[in-house]
């Protein structure tokens, strides 16, 4: 390595300016003194405080003023500069000051300052480099988090969509329990009362009152029962839900007409005919002549007050008690459709 060399990266280590306008010194060179006289004022300036470092660091390290070849190089090119011609010599000494076909020791430093300035440029771009790369990795985990965002987010949906879809069948399995609930209970045989007084019959019990004869009741009356049917005790009215066939009120042959007239404006219903053990043979007979479809929607409902809760077979309900305030009869759950 050149004495020059040396002392240059010295300098440049102590400042970091100078080896920029070392190079530029060093390209000046081929330029001629001539380039740099179309530089600016600052220009000028940096030459000169490069100019005085190196004239320092030379003084420094010789013990004699002014001794620098980088000195004298840089001093050369102020003056150019400042307006006094330099035909070259003394930018010359960056290019050779040896006789010719030689190469002088400041020709070899010129080298290596240019070498000095290509590597500082080789770092520069290693750490531009270096920056890219970097960001790009940054890039590169900012999308994978947005990708696992996104999965999380989708895999909430999911959850959010599965729990939604299970709180709805809980909700759809409970209303199907308690519909079974219901026709679970509909299917077991239930009470009805029936009295002359309504008042009588228990409060939210299912009751049977007359719409007509001399016991006829109100609407008013019947308030507060879970289910009411009517009685027509002479067959006058078919849109009562039973007729009353026993002596004093609607005959074993009346039965049959009431049937048909009922049936015939409501088919969709059911007709209840209500009769004592006696006369529910007749009744049967008369209802025979009628359509068959009209019998199949029949309901009997016997009186036999034994005391003890039964239904008579081939019956749908039977009315097994009779007391001083109502009769209790027990239904199956076809009684009334």
């Amino acid at each position: 390595m050149s004495p020059l060399y040396r002392r240059t990266a010295n300098i440049a280590r102590k400042h970091s300016r100078i080896s920029v306008i070392a190079a530029a010194a060093a390209t000046a060179g081929t330029l001629g003194a001539a380039g740099f006289a179309a530089g600016a004022a600052p220009w000028e300036q940096a030459v000169g405080n490069v100019a005085t470092t190196a004239h320092v660091d030379s003084s420094s390290a010789s013990g004699q003023p002014g001794t620098s070849p980088l000195f004298k190089a840089i001093a050369g090119i102020k003056t150019a500069h400042a307006g006094t011609p330099a035909a070259g010599g003394q930018l010359d000494v960056f290019r050779s000051a040896g006789p010719a076909g030689s190469t002088s020791p400041y020709a070899t430093g010129d080298q290596a300052i240019v070498t000095f300035a290509a590597q500082e440029a080789n770092v520069q771009a290693a750490r531009q480099q270096a920056a890219k790369a970097k960001a790009a990795a940054q890039a590169k985990v900012a999308a994978a988090a947005k990708l696992k965002a996104a999965a999380q987010a989708k895999a909430a949906a999911r959850a959010k969509a599965f729990a939604q879809a299970k709180a709805a069948a809980a909700v759809k399995a409970k209303a199907v329990a308690k519909a079974k609930a219901r026709a679970k209970a509909a299917a077991k045989p239930y009470t009805i009362y029936d009295s002359v007084t309504p008042s009588s019959i228990p409060s939210g019990k299912a009751a049977a009152v007359y719409a007509n004869g001399a016991y006829a009741a109100s609407s008013a009356q019947t308030a507060g029962h879970g289910s009411v049917l009517w009685i027509d005790t002479n067959g006058s009215d078919p849109a009562a839900n039973v007729l009353d066939v026993e002596p004093g009120d609607a005959t074993p042959v009346g039965a049959a007409q009431w049937v048909k007239q009922r049936l015939t404006h409501q088919p969709k219903s059911v007709a209840i005919v209500y009769t004592m053990m006696s006369d529910w043979q007749q009744v049967k007979d008369n209802v025979a002549a009628l359509p068959g479809w009209m019998q199949s929607k029949v309901r009997y409902w016997i009186a036999d007050p034994t005391g003890t809760p039964h239904v008579v077979p081939g019956s749908s309900a039977t009315q097994w008690y009779w007391g001083n305030s109502y009769d209790v009869t027990t239904a199956n759950p076809n009684f009334v459709g």
